[in-house]
């Protein structure tokens, strides 16, 4: 049975001092023998305003990450990190980037997913607003991956909100939701377990929610708390101490179907119109 990890970061400004948390991540996930590790939103930079600077790296950082990957022999679910050109290679010209996701093997690079739902919302903390939408560009398409341990389907963050997404995952064969974040202290607080356990129930998926925990600068505090689902729903474990950790668990391909045959939501589901 397949062991994945979850992480938890503190990711700053830092390109460097953030990928000596992430190796030494990885070293504790080998050594608690997963296969996958998973890793929160914007867990090689975390710095506003510095997106485009940081996406003139994304190549580099990818080769990067390839490497590590390739070197401890684990799958990554490289969090996010701020790309300037889309899937088909375009460059995106007003000067925005896209919100990647990448799903790396220890041979290469096996897919990209760019975040669809982008945040613009008011949130009742010290930032205030957030609109991803002047930086970001968002991305248009679903992606599954397929692995050895089952197939992947990759959200990022304010795509846990929206189950249409997740159940779409499922029907392109996903066993698997992968969910790097990086939620407010406030929203996270009140929605992230619920989030995690609601589209995990929904899609009879394991979801695996990785997060930033924490204060970035001197206004952005993220909520944390890295956890995995499991496809009925139920809480797995959970990171509860403040800064870098991980969760490794198990991922029950078996027990996954004889949950999906006891109870055929996708078989039931009507789409219903008034």
């Amino acid at each position: 049975m397949p062991l994945l990890s979850v992480v938890q970061m503190n990711s700053q400004n830092l390109i460097e001092d953030n990928f000596i948390e992430i190796e030494r991540l990885m070293q504790q996930s080998k050594a608690e023998g997963a296969e996958l590790i998973v890793f929160p939103e914007n867990f090689v930079c975390f710095a506003a305003g510095k997106q485009r600077e940081t996406a003139e790296q994304f190549e580099h950082i990818q080769r990067r990450l390839e490497q590590l990957a390739h070197h401890y022999n684990l799958w990554i679910i490289a969090g996010t990190l701020p790309c300037p050109f889309r899937p088909d290679g375009s460059t995106i010209k007003d000067g925005r980037v896209r919100t990647t996701s990448l799903c790396i093997s220890p041979e290469k690079t096996e897919g990209r997913y760019d975040k669809i739902h982008l945040f613009d919302v008011q949130v009742g903390d010290a930032v205030g607003g957030y609109q991803e939408s002047k930086v970001f560009e968002p991305g248009d398409k679903p992606v599954v991956i397929h692995t050895p341990f089952g197939q992947i389907g990759l959200m990022v963050c304010y795509d846990l909100r929206f189950p249409e997404l997740a159940l779409t995952l499922r029907q392109r064969g996903a066993n698997i939701l992968t969910a790097p974040a990086a939620f407010t202290y406030t929203t996270g607080q009140l929605h992230w377990q619920l989030l995690l356990q609601a589209r995990a129930m929904d899609s009879q998926c394991q979801v695996l929610g990785a997060a930033q925990q924490g204060w970035h600068g001197e206004k952005r505090q993220t909520w944390g708390h890295a956890a995995a689902a499991d496809s009925r729903g139920q809480l797995l474990a959970m990171v509860n101490n403040e800064g870098p950790g991980l969760i490794t668990v198990p991922f029950d391909l078996q027990e996954q179907q004889s949950v999906r045959n006891s109870m055929p939501l996708m078989q039931h589901r009507k789409l219903v119109t008034f």
